[in-house]
This record gives structure tokens, sequence and C-alpha cells, in this order.
């Protein structure tokens, strides 16, 4: 069993290692990957079921998601985004287009929108599909990770489309 030190030692490692490779990236080759993402999730058979969806607008090197967000409203599905509260747990409110979106802490972008609550994000069962958006390369085999961290059923990097996981792999986020 691994201690608490040791996991937020190698979960920082990793983070550093995903980060650096993220940077290294070109404007061209997130644009591409943005698109490719955007696609395959738009395709996937849930998605274009799904009358709700929970998702994150990206910052920084993380995989684009402004174009998917954008295209999931369009089409008429109700989409939550994140807003961080001041003791770091989440809340959700709706995306309303571009033009309802604000500057948030710690350099984000969130909806601003009235809260839903933190509940409205609960834990989903094995049905819904929970998808990990990564740039090529980025899948790995093992992600530390504790009791806590939420696991998701699905990858989708841009070369490759849409994956199932085969044992749904522990996902944290690789940024702080």
């Amino acid at each position: 069993m691994v201690g608490e030190g040791e996991l937020a030692a190698a979960k920082a490692s990793l983070r550093r290692r995903v980060l650096a490779a993220r940077a290294a990236l070109s404007p061209q080759q997130r644009a591409d990957a943005a698109r490719a993402l955007r696609d395959a999730v738009l395709a996937l058979p849930q998605a274009q079921m799904a009358g709700t969806v929970a998702a994150y607008y990206s910052i920084g090197a993380e995989p684009d998601t402004h174009g998917l967000v954008y295209a999931l409203w369009k089409r008429g599905t109700y989409v939550l985004l994140p807003q961080l509260r001041p003791d770091m747990d989440l809340d959700w409110a709706s995306y309303e287009g571009p033009d309802s979106l604000r500057p948030g802490p710690r350099g984000l972008t969130e909806p601003a929108e009235p809260p839903r609550g933190v509940p409205a994000v609960a834990r989903v069962g094995p049905q819904v599909p929970t998808i990990a958006l990564l740039y090529d390369g980025e899948l790995l085999d093992e992600v530390p990770a504790a009791a806590h961290d939420q696991r998701v059923r699905l990858a989708a990097c841009p070369a490759t489309g849409i994956m199932r996981l085969p044992h749904e792999l522990p996902f944290s986020s690789p940024v702080p």
C-alpha cells in the first residue's frame, strides 16, 4: 500500500511530466488536437443523445474544450461547467454561450450564471460515460490514485478517437 506522501509525490511527478509535454506542443498541434477531440466526442452516440453534459472549460495547455462546449450548447445540450468554490469544491452552473463566461479564481473561466449547487453533478453510475480528454501519448496503463479519485470509463485522443478503458482507470487531473 502506498502512503499519502508517496502518492502525492507520484502525482506531482506525473503532473510535471504531462505539463512539460503539453508546453512543448505547438499552437497548431493543440488546435488540430482540439478539433479531433471535439469531433470524436460529438460523434459518440451517448453524447448525441445526452440532454445534459458536465464539462470543463480548458485553460492553458489543457486539451482545448472551447469548441466542444460551444458545439454541445449549439446542438441544444444543457451544458454544466464548474465554478471553483473558496473551499476548493466545485459548484456547477449552466453555460449559456461564450458571452455567459467570466474570469474565475486561479485563472479559470467559469459561467456567470447562478450556481446550481455542488450536487448538480452527482457521482455517476456505470451507464454514464466519463471521458478523459488527452493528447496523443498521454494515455497511461496506470495512474497514481487514491480511493477518492474518480474513475473514467473512456479516453479520447486525437489520433485514435474514443477508447473504452479496460478497467476504468483512476483519473486525477494532471493540473492542480
